[in-house]
């Protein structure tokens, strides 16, 4: 199976590579158009600001190469985000491979910005989530998010409801980080190579 994950000189790269890699896969980073193309499934990991991903995604091309991908995608945390249409975060433009704008936590006396920490996810469908309950806690640090919608296919709460999983077509998106999320992320990075 090729593995490509998206070089767009965003974070988090490495950890990503790490937990494939603990899974006995293999992962090329690369940016190059047709590696992504021909590749069996791509992980978009990010973390970050929403306007200056979007403008490295400019400047290497990759906003036109990403939404034409029809092999199963995972976007991890700002990877999720940059699926959307908008961001508050400096009135970003994005992707538009997903129907939702993305917002910024409003703080109160009991809910931090950024969100950080271990949260549990409710209301799980689908097969990237499969194994999963609502009793299993994965790993945030963010401080936008999206709303819940047709698209989510699991929910966390800080303290209303959000995203915490998305999912049309072939795209897939996680606002919380997989590879630092102990078993349940790698059970989920599992279910996404057995897609």
């Amino acid at each position: 199976m090729e593995i490509a994950v998206v070089d767009y000189k965003g974070g988090n790269v490495q950890s990503v590579l790490f937990a494939l890699e603990r899974l006995g896969a293999q992962a090329t980073l690369t940016a190059d158009p047709e590696v992504l193309r021909r590749a069996d499934k791509v992980l978009f990991p990010g973390e970050g600001e929403a306007s200056s991903a979007m403008q490295a995604l400019r400047e290497s091309g990759l906003d036109l190469v990403l939404p034409t991908l029809t092999q199963p995608f995972l976007g991890i945390c700002l990877g999720m985000q940059l699926l959307g249409t908008h961001s508050d975060e400096n009135d970003t433009p994005m992707l538009g491979l997903l129907p939702f704008k993305v917002q910024r936590f409003v703080p109160d006396a009991a809910h931090k910005v950024p969100h950080m920490g271990w949260n549990n996810l409710q209301a799980l469908r689908g097969p990237l989530l499969a194994g999963l309950t609502e009793a299993d806690h994965v790993y945030f640090v963010h401080s936008y998010y999206a709303a819940v919608g047709p698209y989510t296919i699991a929910q966390a709460a800080h303290p209303g409801p959000f995203s915490a999983a998305v999912q049309h077509e072939n795209f897939y998106g996680v606002q919380f980080h997989t590879e630092k999320s102990g078993p349940v992320g790698t059970r989920i990075l599992a279910n996404f190579l057995a897609l």
